[in-house]
């Protein structure tokens, strides 16, 4: 089992970021090209994507947990896969995301985790973008 995690500051308080990183209808702007998520009800979500085990589409489940800023998720059909967000609060009105993946089946090193941590960095960025456009857009 390997553990990934990455670090990114964001440009705005902690809620205006929490509320663009839990919102699944966004989630595909700044998730890893190669996975897309879609809401299926309560605690569930919809997976698929060249980086989702296997083919077709795969239920999932998230959490999220406003009070603590933090979403956790899973697979259904894959329960060895988890991950978790925490936005935190920083200094002068910015804030910081954590994200931590456990992927059962990669390796902990070598050019694939490399490239797992890549996917991490890249995400993050986009999600420091896509909160930066809500902070302009006023919202």
């Amino acid at each position: 089992m390997a553990e990934f995690e990455a670090t990114r500051g964001m440009p705005a308080e902690s809620m205006i970021v929490f509320g663009v990183a839990s919102d699944v209808e966004i989630m595909d702007r700044w998730l890893p090209q190669g996975l897309s998520v879609h809401d299926s009800g309560p605690g569930t979500v919809e997976a698929e994507g060249e980086l989702v085990p296997g083919s077709g589409h795969h239920e999932g489940r998230i959490r999220v947990s406003p009070d603590r800023l933090r979403v956790e998720w899973g697979g259904s059909d894959h329960p060895a896969y988890a991950g978790w967000l925490q936005v935190s609060d920083a200094a002068s009105g910015t804030s910081e995301v954590t994200v931590h993946i456990s992927l059962p089946d990669e390796p902990v090193s070598g050019p694939r985790a490399d490239e797992v941590r890549e996917l991490l960095d890249r995400s993050l960025d986009r999600l420091a973008d896509e909160v930066g456009d809500r902070v302009h857009e006023g919202g």
